[in-house]
């Protein structure tokens, strides 16, 4: 390119660049558009945060314009705090001359920390609004929160900056024993209703001493946490039924997640932990959800644990795992678990009756029900299966086979199927599936035909008279009142429930 013309070019790239050295902008006319007119950021503990929650604004105009004021109507008193495009502003609480572009957005995030004393001592909400310019052209987006008060349990904090850890083997985990006579929460080993309890780490129960949860008392475990019964301790859960569809008389466990896309994640804290040596173990109307193990029983046949009425949902590894246990079910529901919703491990004795044992896990190597005689490399590797029965129970999923029986020959593995609804549509010669053929093993089971839940996925395993499990119950096996309290039937159902017309 020739000298000249190559200075005329530059000229004409100078020119364009310099028509205008930063946009112009007018004052903000009050017709902003937002997306959301309220932000409702869901229930959080005392003077723990919340998730962070997104507000998007738009300017619809052809002008680009300038906000002259972003601001929390409650100022610098406010327990919001908000970013403006990445800008911290005043403390996060208000932000000055704000521009945007014609035809563009800007993000807002918004969260929060505060205390049951801040809330509307009646409906225990906390509100603010984010208000846009002022006079005529203020604009307004509420924000919303509740508040739970909370009573929170945490290993200890000594003045060396060390924690409270519980023996375990020979390590030592996060944790703590629960105190009868702590002085700021009283009896720790008594759980009521009168506030939800929030724990981190492990609580143990003491030897000798027994965790007692009563009717309505709501438990929320943070990651990595649990609960574990130890030696010659017991537990008791004393639910009862409830009324609705809110749990209100059951016991719950569940992790300490309470924003609605954490409501059916498997694995966001521990398990409930019987260990060997824990003793007259009690439950009754308990709702376990979110665990990686909902209940860890080792009780090595010392004691019955008596499991009643309880339903455990979405765990990443176990509904129930045991390991040479004990125990006597009724009327239990276990849906979705990456491994098994049920194994009865390295023996035991088990007798599950009007129980429901369903996996939706997305794989092809989950189960609903597994039951073996061994642990490769423990010592010893087998033991005995003295019984696993199953009376009038469902055991089905979104796998093909559903049922896994796994044996060593050098220990007693005695197990037995009566009125069962199973899904094992796999042909085979292995005598322990012959489900048709082999009396001594099975009797009146009904063979991969769909119990037709009502919602699985959504934890909805109630059945009508469509489903396979309709009325194809032994009354010999008969408990009177299914999990919801309703009268059985006779023939009765399959399963935990009562068959009712699913809702319109």
């Amino acid at each position: 390119m020739r000298p000249f013309s190559l200075l005329f070019f530059i000229g004409i790239l100078l020119s364009v660049c310099s028509c205008r050295s930063d946009f112009e902008t007018v004052a903000s006319t009050g017709d902003l558009t937002f997306s959301k007119d309220t932000i409702y950021l869901d229930t959080v503990f005392t003077n723990i945060g919340s998730s962070t929650y997104r507000l998007k604004v738009y300017n619809n105009s052809k002008n680009d314009i300038t906000i002259p004021t972003i601001k929390l109507a409650k100022g610098l008193n406010s327990k919001y705090r908000m970013t403006v495009d990445g800008m911290q502003g005043n403390e996060g609480k208000s932000f000055n001359n704000i521009d945007l572009l014609a035809k563009d957005s800007l993000y807002i995030f918004i969260e929060t920390t505060a205390n049951s004393t801040d809330a509307n001592a009646t409906d225990f909400l906390y509100i603010d609004q984010i208000e846009f310019d002022a006079g005529t052209n203020l604009q307004k987006v509420e924000l919303v929160t509740l508040i739970q008060d909370a009573v929170f349990l945490y290993p200890k904090r000594f003045a060396d900056g060390t924690t409270e850890t519980l023996p375990l083997g020979d390590e030592k985990i996060y944790g703590f024993y629960l105190d009868e006579n702590d002085p700021i929460n009283g009896n720790e080993l008594v759980f009521t209703k009168q506030k939800p309890y929030v724990i981190y780490g492990y609580a143990a129960v003491p030897a000798g001493k027994k965790a007692v949860f009563n009717a309505g008392s709501h438990v929320y475990f943070h990651a990595n946490s649990g609960l574990i019964v130890g030696n010659n301790a017991s537990l008791n859960i004393n639910g009862s039924k409830s009324n609705s569809a809110l749990f209100e008389n059951e016991v719950v466990f569940e992790g300490d997640r309470l924003e609605p896309q954490y409501a059916d994640v498997p694995g966001q804290w521990g398990t409930i932990w019987l260990t060997n040596g824990s003793t007259n173990n009690v439950i009754n109307h308990l709702t376990i959800k979110n665990a990686t193990i909902g209940l860890l029983i080792q009780n090595n046949n010392r004691t019955t644990v008596s499991i009643k009425n309880t339903q455990i949902y979405d765990s990443s590894n176990y509904g129930i795992l045991a390991q040479t246990a004990k125990i006597n079910g009724e009327n239990i529901v276990i849906n979705t678990a990456g491994l098994a919703t049920l194994a009865c491990s390295y023996g035991g004795n088990y007798k599950f009756t009007h129980s429901t044992f369903n996996n939706e896990w997305n794989s092809s190597s989950q189960v609903a029900v597994s039951i073996d005689n061994f642990i490769v490399g423990a010592i010893p590797e087998v033991r005995n299966l003295t019984e696993a029965t199953f009376n009038n129970c469902i055991i089905y999923g979104s796998f093909s086979n559903e049922l896994s029986l796994r044996k060593k020959t050098t220990a007693a593995f005695n197990y037995l199927f009566n009125n069962c609804l199973i899904k094992y549509d796999a042909a085979t010669t292995n005598p322990d599936y012959q489900f048709t053929n082999d009396n001594v093993h099975y009797s009146g089971i009904i063979l991969n035909q769909s119990p037709k839940f009502y919602k699985a996925s959504q934890n909805k395993l109630t059945i009508d008279e469509t489903s396979g499990a309709f009325a194809k119950g032994n009354s010999a096996y008969l408990i009177p009142l299914d999990i919801l309290g309703n009268t059985r039937t006779t023939p009765p159902d399959l399963g935990a429930y009562q068959n009712k017309p699913f809702p319109k």
